[in-house]
């Protein structure tokens, strides 16, 4: 059976191994292996084949509706009429969300950085030492775990 086990890279990583060494697995049935970080920077637009959940344009849709609705409404008081005042309402509504939800974007991409790169921990063992080998991890703040029997 393999356990396989993801950590950020600090000490916890080290005291997990030797714990498991203390516990009867050997340090040959251990891998760790750093992951590289991403050098290049998100793309701020995504393509119909490429989305990464990240949207600029749910809040330009939002307030351009918001703002074409106002512009109608109000505009049949004012000189241009409905129509002229629901485009600029539109227009203006986008412009503000996207330029809003751009600023967001950018101060909290930060989040992703904050992160230092992540070890992936291999660990081929018994079924009888799972239980042992779950508190270990756990124990020292692994980020996520899992195991494939039959191995």
């Amino acid at each position: 059976m393999f356990v396989i086990v993801t950590f950020e890279n600090s000490i916890f990583i080290e005291l997990a191994i030797t714990a498991l060494e203390q516990n009867g697995i050997s340090n040959d049935k251990i891998l760790a292996a750093p992951l590289d970080k991403r050098s290049e920077p998100r793309k701020l637009f995504d393509t119909i084949h490429r989305a990464d959940g990240m949207s600029l344009f749910d809040a330009a849709a939002m307030l351009g509706t918001c703002f074409m609705l106002l512009g109608a409404i109000y505009g049949y008081v004012l000189k241009w009429g409905p129509i002229i005042w629901g485009i600029i309402g539109a227009v203006s509504g986008l412009l503000l969300g996207f330029l809003i939800k751009l600023l967001l974007v950018k101060k909290s991409k930060g989040g992703a950085k904050n992160i230092r790169s992540e070890i992936v921990l291999m660990i081929r063992c018994e079924e009888q030492q799972w239980e042992t080998i779950e508190k270990i991890i756990w124990e020292n703040n692994a980020l996520g775990m899992t195991r494939i029997n039959g191995a």
